[in-house]
Order: structure tokens, then C-alpha cells, then sequence
């Protein structure tokens, strides 16, 4: 039976065997074979060695010609703690890492796939961001009838959550502000409770700042209740900007450490309201003269509202609030910075015909979308067209599930998993403005390089996916990105093997490999054609290290396996 890492077997273990019961009336048994790693992994390992055992100096060679790391003092601290990681197992010798050890280590968790720490520049406005963006962030089950709570707001920090949305509710009497999704059947839970569980979360995952979004729906009086509790609660870490100018870009996330902003629409000051009816006038072509009538209210009356709003106005840091008119207004650049929010078919709408303005506007401004009110099942949708056009707030149901969920969590892996997402420069770029619908070029290949695979025994009974034999797996490739680069491919089914070797190659043309997300799954072939789940994780590609590298598989929660994984070599070619 093959080792944890299907490592070469004593002759003691070569004579181990399975037994399948069929109709209750005998035994099939299979051999569990030696599993030898892939010939060209044997290969590798004898090029970078002199003498059959790789010492440090060896395996730094090995870490920067063949797995493409720098060659600096981090690729060196790297290989110390390859070794130091092995050194108390009886595959490690004194003199080095002979070949099972090696490839323990190839197989291991300091051979990710990713870069586990912050490198994206963190200076730029919020703006230049993808935010890691929950919606309804309350909601344990569905949009109709679930519970509320703050286990799911914790959750989501914990998995590195950047904005949590609150919809703000007066209670029955009216004197107390609860969270809750008004107009269905779910519970509420006390506002309060939410923003305690924020302040003792926030940055449990990260230390980059986190948006609590606000849908307000209470009184003035409530406002300035509301007011006093995020004072109370958040003080020093709440981020208050300057008010006694406009905002004309968004500080930096790095600037922001360890703060909290709230963003929502903000109450109409006196002024305000002046200006919105000034402006209604001349929409409708009235007389300018009438417009004086403003300047009759009585100003005592205006200070009082003015000192009423004041206090929950100054919590808002991030302005919310769709202008009124058609899109050409919504998308209209200000001195201001603001935040839109769009649903999820909204933005598809307009984007068939105003797809530059609408990146041209998220260069400075702040584009939330939202799942479409029928999602009442807290699915969610497809999160490209949102990161695409460069929306920062793709908002999703993270108690949800499927496959566009684990694309989202699939991309927020990228820059140490922090929240926050360097938008890439073609998003960003106001000379040439990005459009989406416009094909461009093939700009990279990805070639992914499917070695083998290990750890499904060590989770899994013998009878999880056949009743009468080991598995059958093959693995499913795919790219989710932009349109001219989706595509799937599936490898070869290896029959009855626990640890599977395909060895197979499968690349990619890529478009925009900037956006591209790499998906992998693994089936266990079942010939009624309802293949078993066996594991699946999203990557982003412009983050992968190139190389051979061990990538681990997660459940249907996305919840990592303690042993499933997949061996892959990875390398990205330049067109």
C-alpha cells in the first residue's frame, strides 16, 4: 500500500491487498501496487545532484533554475526550512535530501502554489482594489426564511472578508436598531451584536482595512442612535475623513490598516436638499427665479437638521447613492469619490453598450454589484463580468455555494489571501480605456502539467466512491476569465488507483491572463454518469509560481482536505 506521499514500498507492504465484496457472495480483491513517482521527477531530482543525495547548495540551484524563485536570501531561508522540515524523519540524511526525501518535500506544504504573503503595492486609492465583498452578510441559509446571527459575519472575516454589508432596520418598538433582510420571514439579530463581532474579527485574517456597508432603512432618530454605538464601539479604528473638504480619490489600503470604514448614503444636509431641488428645476426647465424661493426657509430650522444629521453624516467615509436620472448620469465622474451599487443584471445591461464608461468610472470611483433579488436560494453569479469591467465589490452570499463562489475565493488567494487585490494595469490604464467585449491578442500560454495525485485513502473509506473497486479518477482543467478565454480540458480516467498518476499535459492560450482563474477538479468516474465529487481548488494564474509544486485540494465547502493533493508543474510562456 502506497505511503502518505506514494513513496516506494518495503517488499513487506508490496504483498498488501483490497478486498471488494460483490452481491454479498464473494470478494474481489486488487493489488495495491507500487506507486513509483513520475519518471521525469526521477529525472529532475539526478540532474541538480552529484552524488545521488542533494545537499543545500544543490536544492538552491534546484529552487531557482528549475522552480524560477529568486536567487536572494529568501530562496536560501527557503531551503533551510526544506531541511529543516525533514531532517527528524528516517528518510533524511546528514549529508542531504536523497530522493524520497526530495520528493516528500515536492509533495509537501512549503511547495504551495502561491505566494502566502502581501507583494501587491498597497499605496494606491481603494479604487485601484478588488475588495473581498460579502452580501447580506448576516444570513446563515437563504434570502427568505433563514436565521440571523453573527456566526456568519465572523465567518467571513476569518476567511479573510474585507466588506461585510448590515441592512438596518428599526425594531418593533422602534427604539432600537436590528440587522435583518426586511420584507421576508428571517430573523433579526441585534446591530450591536454585529458590530461587536466586527471589532473582535476584523483583522484576525488580515490587517487591511474593512468596509461595513449600511442599508439604511431607519428614522433620523435611529441615525443618531447608530451614531453614538459605532462611536462606543469601534473609536480609534474607525476612519473619519476630512469633511470639511470633498474626497477626491480614496486613501490607500496600506493607509488604512487596521480601521474601519463605513459606507452608505449619506442624509441629505439642508444644503444638500437646496441643491438637489435647484438641480430638479433646471431639469425640467423651470423658471430660475423660482429657485429663490429656497433661500425663504427658516434658517434656525435648517441648523437644528443640520446638528441632528451631522453626527451619523460624519461616520461615512465611503458615500453611497445612485444619482437620479438614466445610466449616462450614474456613470458621470465628480469631484467627489462615491460608491454605486448595481445588481448583478443591471451591470450586464449596460455593459453591452457602455462597457469603457463603466471602467473608465471604477478608475476612481467604487462599483458595487449585488445578486439580482431572485436569488432567494443565496446562490450567486458569475463574478468575471463584475472584475472585468472593474468593479471593486463584487458582493457575494458567502454561505452560499457552487462553482462561481469558489472562483471568488479562488481570486481573493492572490497577495497573501489579505482581502484586497491589485486591479491589473489594464483596468487602470486611462490612456486606453479596457473594453471587455474587444478580443485582444494571445498574450500568454499556461501549460499545466498534471503529474499525479495522493491522499484520498487517508480521507476516504475504502467503499466512498466504489463499492466493488479502488476508484476511478481524472482531473478537470479549466480557465474562468475573460469570454475568449474559458475553457475546460479533462485528463485521461486511471482505473482502480488510489494514487493516481496521469502525467499528462494541458495548456492554455490566455487573452487576458491577468484576470484568468486556473479551476481544478477531480471526478471519480461513475459509468451512470453521476461522477462523486473528489476534490477541487481555483487558482488565480498570475500568481502562480512557476515550477513543480503541490497543490491541495478542498472539499465542496471549500474547506482544504488534511491530504488530498495534486502534484503539478506549472510554466507560463510569453507570446
Amino acid at each position: 500500500m502506497a505511503t502518505k506521499f506514494g513513496i516506494r514500498q518495503t517488499s513487506r507492504n508490496k504483498s498488501m491487498k483490497q478486498h471488494f465484496k460483490v452481491c454479498f457472495c464473494f470478494n474481489r480483491m486488487f493489488k495495491l501496487k507500487v506507486v513509483e513517482p513520475p519518471e521525469e521527477i526521477n529525472n529532475i531530482f539526478y540532474k541538480y545532484t552529484q552524488n545521488g543525495t542533494m545537499n543545500m547548495d544543490e536544492l538552491c540551484n534546484f529552487l531557482v533554475h528549475f522552480q524560477g524563485e529568486e536567487n536572494n536570501d529568501a530562496t536560501k531561508k527557503h531551503a533551510q526550512d526544506v531541511f529543516h522540515s525533514l531532517k527528524h524523519l528516517n528518510i533524511f540524511q546528514r549529508r542531504g535530501l536523497h530522493f524520497d526525501a526530495f520528493f516528500r518535500y515536492l509533495f509537501g506544504d512549503l511547495n504551495g502554489p502561491l505566494v502566502d504573503q502581501v507583494h501587491h503595492d498597497m499605496s494606491s486609492p481603494l479604487a485601484h482594489y478588488f475588495l473581498y465583498t460579502g452580501h447580506n452578510s448576516y444570513l446563515t441559509g437563504n434570502q427568505l426564511s433563514s436565521e440571523s446571527s453573527t456566526t456568519p459575519i465572523i465567518n467571513a472575516l476569518k476567511k479573510g472578508v474585507r466588506v461585510i454589508e448590515l441592512d438596518l432596520w428599526p425594531n418593533s418598538r422602534e427604539d432600537d436598531v436590528e440587522v435583518r433582510h426586511g420584507g421576508t420571514l428571517t430573523s433579526s439579530v441585534k446591530l450591536r451584536d454585529c458590530l461587536n463581532a466586527i471589532r473582535d474579527n476584523a483583522f484576525e485574517a488580515s490587517e487591511y482595512p474593512v468596509v461595513i456597508t449600511f442599508e439604511d432603512h431607519i428614522t433620523p432618530p435611529l441615525q443618531r442612535k447608530v451614531a453614538k454605538m459605532v462611536d462606543d464601539i469601534f473609536g480609534g479604528m474607525l476612519f473619519r475623513p476630512n469633511h470639511s473638504r470633498k474626497m477626491k480619490k480614496f486613501p490607500s489600503p496600506e493607509s488604512l490598516k487596521r480601521r474601519i470604514l463605513i459606507s452608505t448614503k449619506p442624509p441629505e444636509s439642508p444644503e444638500n436638499q437646496s441643491q438637489k431641488v435647484q438641480e430638479e428645476e433646471v431639469e425640467s426647465n423651470e423658471d430660475k427665479d423660482d429657485g429663490s424661493k429656497l433661500n425663504h426657509k427658516d434658517e434656525s430650522d435648517d441648523e437644528s437638521e443640520e446638528e441632528k444629521s451631522l453626527a451619523y453624516r460624519n461616520l461615512i467615509s465611503i458615500h453611497a447613492g445612485k444619482p437620479k436620472g438614466n445610466v449616462e448620469h450614474w456613470l458621470l465622474d465628480h469631484d467627489q469619490v462615491r460608491r454605486l451599487s448595481l445588481s448583478e443584471q443591471v451591470l450586464e445591461e449596460i455593459a453591452k453598450t457602455r462597457a469603457t464608461d463603466i471602467v473608465r468610472f471604477t478608475q476612481r470611483n467604487l462599483l458595487r454589484v449585488y445578486p439580482k433579488g431572485s436569488r432567494v436560494d443565496s446562490s450567486n453569479y458569475d463574478p468575471m463580468n463584475g472584475w472585468m469591467h472593474g468593479a471593486q465589490m463584487v458582493a457575494f452570499n458567502m454561505q452560499g455555494h457552487g462553482h462561481y463562489l469558489r472562483y471568488m475565493e479562488g481570486m481573493f488567494k492572490a497577495n497573501g489571501g489579505c482581502g484586497y487585490v491589485k486591479k491589473p494595469d489594464i483596468l487602470l490604464n486611462n490612456n486606453k480605456i479596457f473594453d471587455p467585449r474587444v478580443n485582444r491578442p494571445v498574450q500568454k500560454t499556461l501549460q499545466v502539467l498534471v503529474y499525479m495525485g495522493e491522499g484520498w485513502h487517508s480521507e476516504f473509506g475504502q467503499t466512498h466512491f466504489d463499492f466493488y473497486s479502488p476508484p476511478d479518477f481524472r482531473v478537470q482543467v479549466g480557465i474562468h476569465g475573460v469570454p475568449a478565454d474559458i475553457d475546460t480540458k479533462v485528463t485521461r480516467t486511471i482505473e482502480d488507483e488510489w494514487v493516481p498518476v496521469w502525467n499528462e499535459e494541458i495548456n492554455f492560450a490566455l487573452t487576458c491572463p491577468e484576470l484568468a482563474l486556473l479551476y481544478i477538479k477531480v471526478v471519480e468516474r461513475d459509468f451512470s454518469g453521476q461522477h462523486d465529487f473528489a476534490g477541487q481548488t481555483c487558482l488565480p494564474v498570475s500568481e502562480l509560481k512557476e515550477g513543480i509544486r503541490a497543490v491541495r485540494l478542498c472539499n465542496r465547502k471549500g474547506e482544504p482536505y488534511k491530504s488530498v493533493r495534486l502534484l503539478i508543474q506549472f510554466r507560463v510562456f510569453n507570446h
